[in-house]
């Protein structure tokens, strides 16, 4: 620690670049050590505060997402099922249909791992920058339902539409209601118009979504717009879950 260290420190909480204390005395033993010039010292000290200001954003992003879990593509044991399209989920985690205002469709049998790989593409979008929320399609639905009741529906439907990405998971479990089909073409229809991509987690294929609908004229539209702009991708094989599971101790006695 140098002499001119506190007011430095003052300056640097001043204009809200504390973050460089944080490195500062490493970056300084550096200099003094002949290894960096004195634009390089600075440009360092810069290039730390914008990676912390990265890594706070990246954690405010992460926050707002409300992940069930915080997953990643990396920690997915593809070889846990050989029959999943590795090669298909690789290149959608590019993240191209995101950037093109695309969707994605997750479909398969219960525990495949549906949920892990679209919340891993949402973490991928925020390491890009990108806004993300996750839902359960039912809680979506009754957050919008709620708005009808308190006369907040139009704000509560701006608030899902504005997300970069939007993740609906679990749906069409069940039959929807009349008010949750016209919800749901609201929200749809909105965020495929302003180019917002959705990524859907179902164990129905889409095909087998229409009769779901109580409205014949509301489900081929609101599905023709979204199953024409989303790519799909049929997860099949055994059960994730197992793979999952807390290791059992094994204890043994003298």
């Amino acid at each position: 620690m140098t002499i001119l260290r506190p007011p430095l420190a003052d300056s640097l909480r001043a204009l809200k670049l504390s973050g460089m204390l944080e490195t500062l005395d490493a970056r300084l033993a550096q200099a003094q050590g002949g290894d960096l010039g004195y634009l390089e010292f600075l440009q360092i000290l810069c290039d730390d505060e914008i990676t912390r200001r990265e890594q706070v954003a990246m954690g405010r992003r992460l926050r707002r997402a409300r992940f069930d879990t915080e997953t990643t593509l990396e920690a997915f044991d593809f070889s846990a099922s050989p029959k999943l399209p590795a090669a298909q989920i690789r290149d959608l985690a590019a993240l191209r249909w995101l950037q093109a205002g695309e969707s994605i469709i997750l479909y398969g049998a219960v525990g495949v791992g549906k949920t892990h790989v679209a919340q891993a593409m949402g973490h991928l979008a925020i390491r890009a920058g990108a806004e993300v929320r996750f839902h359960k399609t039912s809680r979506i639905l009754a957050d919008l339902a709620g708005g009808h009741a308190d006369h907040t529906f139009d704000k509560r439907l701006a608030g899902h539409v504005k997300p970069d990405l939007l993740i609906l998971d679990d749906f069409a479990m069940r039959e929807f209601t009349p008010p949750q089909a016209d919800d749901l073409y609201e929200l749809i229809s909105q965020r495929v118009a302003e180019g917002r991509s959705i990524a859907i987690t179902a164990n129905r294929a889409p095909q087998d979504w229409y009769p779901l609908f109580p409205n014949p004229v509301i489900a081929e539209s609101l599905l023709d717009r979204l199953i024409n702009t989303s790519h799909q991708v049929f997860m099949n094989g055994p059960s994730y879950r197992p793979n999952k599971r807390p290791k059992a101790t094994v204890t043994t006695t003298k």
